[in-house]
């Protein structure tokens, strides 16, 4: 399957991409290039082949959420450069 100058101006439009007159025809010749290379990959026989999950046989190992000892408040505002006694100072970013 090959797409042609109308097919490129209408993959533009619902991509929302404003394509230069002179770009069309190397987005074209790129498209056409990976049709090719998906058509090359349909040749291969895949039939002895199992469906994958996963690329590697690795699966999450879950860890229990356990409870730890954090860094107390005052350690944590002694490290912050401006600060009150219970809050970090910083500057207004709403007008």
């Amino acid at each position: 399957m090959k797409v042609n100058k109308d097919d490129v101006i209408k993959i533009a439009h619902l991509a929302r991409l404003e394509l230069k007159e002179e770009k069309i025809q190397d987005m074209q010749d790129s498209i056409n290039k990976v049709l090719d290379w998906m058509e090359a990959l349909n040749a291969v026989d895949t039939s002895s082949v199992e469906p994958l999950v996963h690329m590697t046989p690795a699966l999450n190992h879950f860890r229990e959420d356990q409870a730890k000892a954090m860094l107390d408040r005052q350690k944590a505002l002694n490290l912050g450069p401006n600060t009150n006694e219970s809050y970090f100072k910083v500057p207004q970013v709403i007008e």
